[in-house]
This record gives C-alpha cells, structure tokens and sequence, in this order.
C-alpha cells in the first residue's frame, strides 16, 4: 500500500485516499491529475472497495485513456482488458454495441467522423433539392451537433421562425436517412445511449449497480449532453470522482459549459473539494504570469499554482511590426536555443488558428529549421485510408451510401455521374439503399454497378473466414487499391500508408484480444450466463461489460476504432523537430520552451470572442492554457 502512495504530496494523497463520496478536484496545469486519477482507482481496487470491473473512468481523448491503462498495469497484477476506461464516445460505443437491438440500431452501424459526416449532409442536401448556399453544409452540421449535445431530438428544438423551422426539418431527415444507413455521428454515439438508459429501467440499474465508482477527468469540458449522461450513470449511490480545471475550459464552442463544475457540486451535494496546486512542470516566472492573468476571470472556483522548481527565465515579450517579423523573431530565437543545446521537439510554436502557421512556416523553411504542423491529417483521415475503409464498412454494412459513393469508383471503373444519378433515383424511387438499389438500374450503367456490387460480394466470400489483418490485405488487393497506387507518381507513400492499415489491424486485435485466428467477420460469441441482463422486455441480451469479442466482430470493432481514432484532436509530440499547433492541439502536453504567436486584438483574443464577457474570458483561458505548456 505503502509503495502505491509513497510518492504522492499532502494534497494528492487527500484526494486519492478519500472515503466513497462524490468529490471535486480542482487540479492546476502540471499538478499530476493522471497519477492522481490512476492511484485512485489503484487504491480503491487494493483496499477491495471495487474490482477492476466496477470502474468506470472517462477521459477526454484515446491517448489519455492508454496511459490511463498502461500505469494502471504497472501499479497492480491486474488484467486491465475488461476495465472501462475510455471515452464519453468510445463507452457509448461499447454500450450500444451490446444493446443494439434496444438502442434500434443494427449490429453493424457505422461512426460517421466528422469528415463523413459533411459529406453526408452535402449529400442530403443535393438529394432533396436545397439551396446548400441558403443553407450551407457546415452551419446544418453545427445545427445538428448543438442540439444533439444538449439532448435535442428534432421535435424538441424551438423552431421560432421559417429558417430554423427549415433547419429543423432538415434535421429530421438527416437522422432518418442515418437511420436507414445505419450510421450515426459522433453526438448520436452519446445521445442514442442516453435516450437508452433512460427509459429501460432494468439496463440502467444494472449499470448503477455495478458503477459504484465514477472517475472523471477533463471534467470542465463536459458539455451538457455529457453531463445528463453521468447524473443517469450515477443515479443515487455512486461516488463520483470529478477531476478538472475551471481555468482549462476551453471548448465552448464545441459546447462545453464551465458550469457544469459549479452544479456538479450542488448537485453531487459534494463535500471534498481539493485544489492540486502544486505544479511539476512550470518554473516559477511561467506560473506567476498564468496566475496573473487568469485572476482576470471573474467566474472561477479560484486557484492559485506554485512550484518548488525556482524562478526560471522571466517571461519575455516581444512586439512585432508585422506577422513577417514576428517570424523571423520566433526563427531567431528558436536557433539559439537549439544553439544552445535544447532538443527541437522540445520547443513550441502556439498560435490561435491553423492560417497562422503559413509565415512562421515559410521563416523556418528558409532557416532550414525542421518543423512539424499539427492539425494536418491523422492517419486515419488520409485518402487512401478512407478508400480502404470504405471498403471494409461495405463489406459490414452494405447499406452505408457514404461508404458506397466514396468507393463505387475507385479505382475508376466507368462509372460516371449518370449512372450514380440513375442509381439514386431508383435508390429514392424503391426507398432503399444505392446498393440494394443496383439491380433496378438497367442498361450499360446497370451493368457496371452490378459488376461493383459482385466485387463487394466476391471480396466478402474470400475473407470470410480470414483473420482481420489477413482479410485486410485481400480487400487491398481486390479492390485493386495497391495496384492503383503502384501507378502513381507519388504513390509509395500510399502504399506505405496502406500497409501500415494492415499492421494496425494486427496490433489492434492483439490489444483487443480478439485472438490472432478469430476470422473478421466472426459475430458476437455466445456469451456467457454471468453476462447476460434483462431488457425493458425481459428479454435477456448480452452485458456491454462482457469482452468485446462477445459484443462484437474483429471488424466492426475495427471499424468503430478507425473512426474514434480519427474524431480525436490531441497532437502527438515527439518527432524531432519544431512542434507548431493551435492551442486546442496542445492541450495536455509540455515542452522545455513555448512561443505563442499573434497576441493581438482580433486575432488573438479572438474577434468572434471580444463582444461579450463570457468569450473574452475563454480567450483568457485558452492563453493561460498556452502559456503552462512550458516549463522553462
């Protein structure tokens, strides 16, 4: 016992030995939020307060939630697989998997990210004739988002005048169409298990029964959807573990609501609130400037951070002329602390938004300075990666229309615009999907849709008894994906690229223990007594708690991961090189030495956010979230 809270200061060991209350933890940039959630959960499994399957613990990003697991293995001779630890999306998506049938989705659904999920709504949009400029395909997204994230069906949003009445509209028929593709977004993930939990009685006292332990990290950027999520979790009993940073809300406009702090502890009735103050990774001049600043914001829970690592260098400003002498300045600067010895994937280049980046890009290319951007595309948002798993989601869920026109051709295959057009018009005419649409299209057309529909086919009655990986590399083949790419000029990165697909199919059912010869399309193993619950039918279905090759195939487990993968927004650090990002990017990382560019009115703070108190004090925290990124 002693070994697992030896290390701990007086303020972390309150809070992790606390008794089995709901609590707030109030912890600073660099106070060691991560040890203090993982040692919480340690301990509460070492003194038999819980097993390792009555935890629940929600983080903000995959990453989070690996580390989480990985220190969690090494602190304790525990079997961390069955754990849930994850995120708001990726729980949801656990749960729905097991109670599909109750959440009326099929087994197979697919995750729109948010890229699919803009071009499903131009999509929706073409389809029903509507003027994308009066309404466009953005602004519908946010729309839909907004209110799915404060529990909003269509029917229950104030509809006050004929645009929104509209917009409204729109929405309906975007979730009908989801519905009849069997696909859901990000926010449905969340509002579906929501709406499932609330009115099946018997499956929420389940859960309640088992959670008797909620942890939560990132607490601040919890949006309200979020938020009526966990009070349903928790019901009466559960002790929940609240740990954020009022200081750190910097997500409102994805719809977090700081607030959520202040009525979590009215509500929770919470008694212990601790503040981690004790910072481990600023000197003292870097910490002293965040605190000075922050003290600005009026609507605060108040803290203040310290540190025992001295004063450090002063904070220095400089002020520029242009955004071209700013550049050269950061250049300048950057090379003498490489000069001097300092790592390049130590040293940061912060800014407010991705456009920019271009001059301080063009200032370190003529410096020779190597450089990495943050914000480009993730591996699973790369073309050829989308291709490929377009592949596999028709292979799973032939009724996915997104995952159908991506691919129907590529590689090019004859199929033109007519043909699709022809194709969703008997898709509209019969009210199905555009590939069990195929066979009523006829002539020419019909006959090189047919032709892609055998591929699919043929592509399913070869893998279906291949392992994952295996299954992978044939649909790479078949769909003549690597065949096309040998063909391009820049083409080896693609190949590359699709064959790290194949690897990270391999490592994923490693880590999921799916069991290297459990074939692809394997579905749901029978699942033992002990993990079978009533529905609001009586009717006994499989636990979510249950390993997830009982809740479901390699596949769709892949597919779902692919597409959470994607929606998570964290930059990884690391390359040896100048790291350049957004403050939102760089949200839970460190460097030795931070540059934040742009500090002037419009741009930073930002002019969307200067006209009313509220957004100017979200500027304040973003800057104070840039500024305790550094250490030195």
């Amino acid at each position: 016992m002693q070994n697992l809270l030896h290390n701990l200061n007086p303020e972390q060991l309150a809070a992790v030995t606390l008794p089995a209350q709901s609590a707030l933890i109030l912890a600073g940039a660099g106070s060691g939020k991560t040890r203090v959630l993982t040692t919480r959960i340690a301990w509460l499994i070492q003194t038999g307060q819980i097993s390792p399957n009555g935890v629940l613990a929600v983080t903000f990003t995959n990453k989070s939630a690996k580390e989480m697991l990985t220190r969690l293995s090494a602190m304790l001779p525990i079997n961390t697989r069955g754990m849930w630890i994850g995120t708001f999306h990726g729980l949801c998506n656990r749960l729905l998997r097991a109670h599909h049938r109750d959440a009326g989705l099929p087994q197979t659904f697919q995750i729109l990210d948010s890229g699919d999920q803009l071009s499903f709504i131009k999509r929706l949009l073409k389809a029903n004739n509507i003027d994308d400029e009066k309404y466009p395909p953005k602004n519908l997204m946010y729309f839909i988002n907004s209110a799915k994230d404060q529990g909003l069906r269509a029917a229950q949003v104030d509809a006050y005048d004929d645009y929104n009445r509209k917009m409204v509209a729109l929405y309906d028929l975007y979730d009908l169409q989801c519905q009849r593709e069997g696909v859901v977004d990000f926010a449905e993930l969340l509002l579906r298990t929501y709406e499932l939990l609330s009115r099946n009685q018997p499956l929420r006292e389940h859960y309640q029964s088992r959670f008797k332990h909620i942890l939560i990290d990132e607490f601040q950027d919890t949006n309200d959807l979020q938020y009526k999520w966990l009070k349903l979790m928790a019901g009466t009993q559960a002790a929940v573990f609240a740990v954020g940073d009022d200081d750190q809300s910097i997500y409102a406009f994805r719809g977090a609501n700081v607030g959520n702090m202040s009525a979590f502890e009215k509500e929770f009735r919470v008694e212990n609130l601790i503040k981690l103050e004790q910072n481990y990774r600023s000197h003292g001049h870097i910490l002293d400037t965040a605190n000075a600043l922050i003290e600005h914001n009026s609507r605060r829970l108040g803290k203040n951070l310290r540190t025992d690592a001295g004063h450090g260098e002063q904070v220095r400003i400089f002020e520029a002329s242009s955004d071209i002498q700013e550049a050269q300045w950061i250049t300048e600067e950057a090379q003498n602390l490489i000069r001097d010895g300092s790592a390049r994937n130590e040293i940061a280049i912060l800014y407010r938004s991705n456009a920019q980046s271009r001059v301080i890009e063009h200032a370190l290319f003529s410096a020779g300075i190597p450089y990495r951007v943050y914000g480009g595309q993730r591996f699973f948002e790369r073309a050829e990666i989308k291709h490929a798993i377009a592949y596999l989601q028709l292979m799973d869920n032939p009724h996915n229309d997104s995952a159908f026109l991506r691919v129907v051709n590529f590689p090019a295959r004859g199929i033109g615009a007519r043909s699709i057009e022809a194709l969703q018009d008997a898709a509209r005419q019969y009210n199905v999907s555009l590939y069990a649409a195929v066979p009523y299209v006829a002539g020419k057309a019909g006959s090189s849709l047919s032709a892609f529909v055998k591929l699919i086919e043929g592509a399913r009655f070869e893998t279906q008894n291949l392992p994952l990986p295996e299954m992978v590399q044939v649909v790479l083949e078949l769909s003549t994906l690597l065949a096309h790419y040998q063909t391009e000029k820049e083409g080896a990165d693609r190949i590359e690229n699709l064959e790290q697909l194949v690897s990270a199919a391999t490592l994923f059912i490693s880590e999921e223990g799916f069991g290297h010869d459990a074939p692809a399309f394997a579905g749901p193993a029978s699942a033992p007594a002990t993990s079978l619950i009533a529905n609001s039918e009586g009717i006994e279905i499989i636990d979510a708690d249950a390993a997830l090759p009982t809740v479901m195939s390699p596949l769709s487990a892949f597919l779902s991961h692919a597409s959470l993968e994607a929606g998570d927004n964290q930059a990884q650090a690391g390359q040896d090189a100048l790291q350049l990002m957004t403050v939102h990017a760089a949200k839970g990382l460190e460097f030795d030495s931070v540059f934040i560019g742009g500090l002037e009115e419009g741009l930073f703070p930002h002019e969307n956010s200067t006209q009313e108190e509220a957004g100017v004090e979200e500027e304040r925290r973003l800057m104070y979230v840039a500024i305790t990124r550094a250490r030195k």
